[in-house]
């Protein structure tokens, strides 16, 4: 996640410099400005040496004790960035039209699993349900509700939210306790939260990069003193000197698993989040705190950490099981075929704030770097193979 609300996430560029010269900054503030997390991340590398960056990663926003996850407010106008759920309640309803019509196409089966990987406040899942309710009643009635959630603080607010709709809903850690059947999945802004690997090319080969502690004992980026050995990386010869490449194992499993449960069970997974289409190079981890872009290094456990998702990578990897991978378009073109300007004519003759809706749209569609509609990605994998919603 990371949506600030005000301009695009950073392009798809190598930004070495930006966090050289942020954590040097941070190293002569003094210590008075270090966060607990961060004293506890120095602790690790003066005891161990440099770490790795996908457990930096997962430190700064799972640690039990200050994780960001844990002790923050990430959505929203008062927390950090804005999801597209918190923007409008349209986003929510075009995900309903299209789990509706998935079921539809898939038979009307009589079992199903409404699975959301990280729900945030619940404030889509709320929205999904009303649509369903209305447009499926049948649907609602036979379908159970499967939240993949961590933190027991988001959790507590979840059931707040979705108060309504608690007898159908359960709570796991993992996609691997929800059970058996015909799945409709949804993942909004779910895998740029998830840690991910970097590697250099140098002259002297690929190293993996590494957040150890400079000369000012603060936070800095490094290399490991060895070079890596990963037979996931990218050919030498297509590889830029000296540019990152990120990885991320975690996503794999994680898609694996969504694939493997599609082709047992039936179903259909929507993936949104911004990303490239294409694999390609560059550093795209990055901070937001208030709204605002920060040095992943600043303030660990008080911003939120992410970076941009491979799609292309995701696609391959679901391509390896016998189910059926759509291309992979752009949020702007997704949720304008499911009819979003058609819904937001309908909302806004019955409200008072027309320009509202009409802007909030256009931040979730809009093509331009303040908007949402090129920038975010979808990606539709469905079990048996059938043709997604037909986009208008």
């Amino acid at each position: 996640m990371g949506y600030n609300g005000y301009g695009i996430i950073f392009s798809y560029d190598d930004y070495w410099s930006f966090g050289c010269f942020s954590s040097n900054i941070i190293s002569k503030i003094g210590c008075m400005l270090v966060s607990p997390l961060t004293k506890k991340i120095k602790g690790l590398i003066q005891d161990s040496g440099p770490i790795a960056i996908d457990k930096f990663f997962s430190l700064c926003l799972s640690d039990p004790e200050y994780g960001y996850y844990n002790i923050c407010e990430p959505f929203g106008p008062t927390g950090d960035f804005i999801t597209a759920p918190e923007i409008s309640q349209l986003f929510g309803e075009m995900i309903a039209v299209f789990l509706v019509y998935s079921w539809q196409s898939h038979g009307r089966p009589d079992s199903v699993r409404l699975v959301e990987l990280g729900p945030g406040r619940g404030t889509m899942m709320s929205d999904i349900l009303r649509v369903i309710v209305k447009l499926e009643p049948a649907l609602f009635n036979l379908l159970s509700v499967h939240l993949i959630e961590m933190s027991k603080r988001l959790i507590a607010i979840q059931k707040k939210v979705l108060s309504k709709y608690l007898s159908k809903i359960h709570w796991h850690n993992s996609v691997d306790y929800v059970p058996s059947g015909f799945v409709l999945l949804v993942a909004n802004e779910f895998f740029d939260s998830i840690p991910i690997k970097q590697f250099v090319l140098t002259e002297k080969g690929i190293y993996e990069r590494m957040v150890g502690l400079n000369n000012d004992n603060g936070l800095a980026f490094c290399l490991d003193n060895q070079e890596a050995n990963c037979a996931i990386l990218p050919d030498k010869k297509k590889w830029p000197l000296g540019k990152i490449f990120e990885t991320s194992l975690i996503r794999q499993i994680v898609i694996k698993a969504i694939a493997q449960r599609l082709l047992c069970g039936g179903g259909v997974a929507v993936i949104i989040d911004y990303g490239h289409i294409v694999s390609g190079f560059g550093d795209t981890l990055q901070a937001v705190k208030e709204h605002r872009y920060d040095s992943p290094l600043a303030h660990p456990g008080e911003a939120d950490l992410t970076s941009h998702v491979d799609f292309q990578q995701l696609a391959e990897i679901a391509s390896n099981f016998d189910i059926q991978v759509h291309d992979c378009i752009t949020q702007e073109r997704f949720l304008r075929g499911l009819g979003i300007w058609q819904r937001a004519n309908v909302l806004a003759r019955n409200t008072n704030k027309k320009r509202t809706v009409f802007e909030e749209v256009e931040r979730l569609t809009g093509i331009q770097n303040r908007n949402m509609g090129q920038l975010f990605k979808v990606l539709m994998i469905s079990s048996p193979k059938v043709e997604p919603m037909p986009l208008i």
